[in-house]
């Protein structure tokens, strides 16, 4: 993987990146193919570093990270879930989760941003035609890059949608209005979670420049700045036929598609917090000052100070092995569906995502009372561990999942049906 990759930008109507009317070019050259799991471990390896070298700049500045996504999606990072009869590496879950939370301890919010392409690439395995699955695939290989346009701000839930697909003449036209749309800004497509008009849920995969499509570039929250998550627009945009998919296959049915997303989910999660332990022990090591009353010379012979380090290592790597398990119960799960097998994997990844959840939010603010009051001025922008924390872990809420898995194991109720587990 080489950095001279990158995807030449396109200033639409002289609109610079981000803003109205701005499109992302089709990548000028092919992406590099990732083989196998080893070599996508090492790609991520290799990454992490480049995605840390402006995150605060990044964060404090809202800059989005459009060299940075197209150094990611050329890497091929992007396509290794991709199956191998179809160009792809066809990772492990387990890796798939390791790479995940290796870049995200470099920039969580740049990691993100491909976070639902891998939900739209297990969507389109599993309920697409040959057809539709050769030209999605080649197209995600080739380094174009999958965005999205599912959730919505109304309803009274996340699944009361009202985007709708309707039938005209030889195609299909998608109206509505998404938000958190994470990376769509970026994507060269655009999947759309829509209803059609028998109330099944579909996926539309539109073009990013296609008319009456507009990616508002209004995501405002206090965490995760980067990921470009607003508002998605959709006035009459025409869908080819030879691109819905028929998505109520895996939503409205038992799969993994549900607990593959919560997976990564889970690893971003436990890169946020490698993320800030590792800050924090260089903060303690080379710039924090001991307490007075511990007697010593250096904050790191703080033995309060040491066994704090120790409780957050312990809590990050027991979240680390129930994010691996969980990974091996889902690849087990991929291999043979059924009530039983998908019910293990909702599970598996539901205990590793209450354990990521607790040690990102404990390690970014653990930090601070160790580092002390230096570590909160404004130069060194560390809250950006703890806002990247609370904001990305309330994308489904852990109080739930303490109470699904009680019910797993104390009445033998399986985890429910939705893909929110």
């Amino acid at each position: 993987m080489t950095s001279n990759r990158a995807t030449a930008i396109r200033r639409s109507s002289h609109a610079e990146p981000g803003e109205p009317g701005w499109l992302p070019n089709p990548p000028v050259t092919p992406a590099h193919v990732i083989r196998d799991d080893a070599e996508a471990i090492a790609v991520a390896a290799q990454l992490r570093p480049l995605f840390a070298e402006e995150a605060k700049e990044r964060d404090r500045e809202r800059r989005l990270p459009f060299r940075e996504v197209d150094l990611f999606s050329q890497s091929g990072l992007w396509g290794i879930t991709i199956p191998k009869e179809y160009g792809g590496a066809g990772v492990s879950q387990v890796t798939l989760a390791r790479v995940f939370a290796t870049l995200a301890a470099g920039d969580p919010s740049l990691t993100q941003v491909a976070q639902n392409s891998f939900e739209i690439i297990d969507v389109i395995r599993q309920t697409g035609s040959e057809a539709q699955r050769r030209e999605l695939f080649d197209a995600v290989l080739s380094g174009k890059r999958l965005g999205n346009a599912f959730s919505e701000f109304g309803g009274k839930n996340v699944e009361a949608f009202e985007t709708r697909l309707v039938r005209k003449g030889d195609h299909f036209v998608v109206s509505g209005r998404k938000f958190y749309s994470t990376g769509a800004l970026f994507a060269h497509l655009v999947p759309v979670v829509a209803l059609d008009e028998d109330g099944h849920v579909v996926v539309a995969v539109a073009d990013r420049d296609a008319a009456g499509l507009e990616v508002v570039n209004d995501w405002s929250a206090f965490g995760q700045r980067t990921t470009a998550s607003g508002t998605v627009v959709l006035d009459d945009v025409v869908i080819p036929i030879s691109r819905v998919l028929p998505a109520h296959i895996v939503y409205e049915n038992q799969s993994a598609v549900g607990p593959q997303s919560q997976l990564i989910h889970a690893a971003i999660d436990a890169g946020i917090a490698r993320g800030a332990i590792d800050a924090t022990i260089d903060l303690v090591r080379n710039h924090a000052r001991p307490w007075i009353d511990s007697g010593s010379d250096r904050a790191g012979d703080d033995p309060y100070t040491i066994a704090a380090v120790g409780d957050l290592k312990i809590r990050l790597h027991a979240a680390e092995a129930l994010l691996e398990r969980a990974g091996r119960q889902l690849d087990a799960t991929i291999a043979d569906v059924n009530d039983e097998t998908i019910g293990k994997a909702k599970i598996a990844v539901a205990e590793a995502k209450v354990l990521t959840t607790e040690v990102a939010l404990a390690a970014a603010n653990k930090l601070f009372e160790l580092v002390g009051t230096r570590s909160t001025l404004g130069v060194h922008n560390l809250d950006r561990f703890w806002r990247d924390a609370r904001t990305h872990t309330l994308h489904d809420p852990v109080r739930w999942k303490f109470h699904a898995i009680g019910q797993y194991y104390l009445n033998g109720v399986q985890p429910p049906l939705h893909s929110w587990i």
